[in-house]
């Protein structure tokens, strides 16, 4: 899983976090361990201009916005719609919730 953060300043993405399942150079376990893993997915992509090597299959994103409203959050999803229209040729799903703990809970009082 990798997470990465972006300024506050500039975009109202706060973090995101993706999932999937790896592809590793070479075979874990089963009968063909240790030989090359010949995915065909496991490629060399670029991103704003350097070369990136694909080490997971990506399942899913989850994107935390940092948005003071309603209507800051509508217009945050519109672009995050539109980039993926842009670049998700077989269709995605969109879902809006709450999936991470957002202000701290009576564990974390006792905690300190």
């Amino acid at each position: 899983m990798t997470s990465k953060s972006a300024p506050a300043a500039d975009y109202a993405i706060r973090q995101i976090n993706m999932t999937g399942e790896s592809l590793p150079k070479t075979i874990n376990n089963g009968p063909g361990k240790g030989l090359p893993n010949n995915h065909s997915e496991r490629k060399v992509i670029h991103v704003g201009g350097k070369e990136v090597e694909l080490r997971y299959l990506v399942g899913g994103f989850y994107i935390e916005l940092d948005v003071d409203d309603e209507a800051m959050l509508d217009e945050r999803l519109e672009e995050i719609k539109a980039a993926c229209n842009a670049t998700i040729e077989h269709g995605y799903t969109l879902q809006v919730g709450r999936y991470s703990k957002y202000k701290p809970t009576l564990h974390d009082y006792r905690s300190e």
